[in-house]
């Protein structure tokens, strides 16, 4: 009885400590319509600081995020610390703009040829011309204009086969219901390494038309 009572304090604990650690600015949407497993957003204009990184999934992840981390964490012209924000995603598929999405399964770990493209939303009170310059070159600032995506949430790990399984499961709904992909697929992740599984918030992301 003792451990168990130590078991659910510590699942408390846990919980709560998860439950403010995530607490940041979210990238700003509205939900156009509410579908079957998945859900139509429309995304307010933004800016995205965004890097490329060779390397398989999991390298260009930890990669990707060092180097952006390093811009926010002060790296930047003026010194400057940027509240991090969420979610952060990371491009896990290429797909030539206004083609059909098609039923075949692409390896996470060769993301456009070996490489993974990563991005942070900045905070919404920043424009492209009021955001510090970047001192690390492989960081770009890019301005996003407003873009409507389709959304597939999902919890626990983010493992890359629960990654790979429910980016397939998207491509198929939206397959089967004739949606036009414009863009590549994303990953998107809203928690750090230590949230517990239960309150992890992770999403497959796609520009359609």
């Amino acid at each position: 009885m003792k451990f168990f009572i130590i078991f659910i304090v510590i699942i408390i604990v846990w919980s709560i400590w998860g439950y403010f650690a995530s607490r940041a600015e979210s990238a700003i949407y509205t939900v156009i319509e509410k579908k079957d497993g998945y859900e139509i957003r429309e995304y307010k204009s933004h800016v995205i600081a965004q890097t490329t990184v060779a390397g398989d999934y999991g390298q260009s992840m930890n990669s990707g995020f060092r180097i952006i981390a390093g811009y926010i964490f002060g790296g930047n012209t003026k010194k400057e610390s940027i509240a991090m924000t969420v979610p952060v995603t990371t491009q896990i598929d290429s797909q030539p703009a206004n083609e059909k999405i098609a039923m075949t399964v692409p390896v996470i770990t060769t993301m456009n040829g070996g490489s993974g493209i990563m991005s942070f939303v900045m905070p919404s009170k920043y424009t492209i011309d009021s955001l510090p310059t970047p001192n690390d070159s492989r960081v770009q600032l890019i301005e996003v204009p407003i873009e409507k995506k389709a959304a597939l949430r999902f919890s626990w790990f983010r493992t890359e086969s629960r990654i790979e399984r429910n980016k397939i499961k998207l491509q198929s709904i939206l397959e089967h219901e004739g949606v036009t992909l414009d863009g590549p697929i994303e990953f998107a992740a809203y928690n750090g390494p230590g949230t517990p599984p239960w309150m992890n918030r992770h999403e497959i992301l796609v520009r359609i038309k």
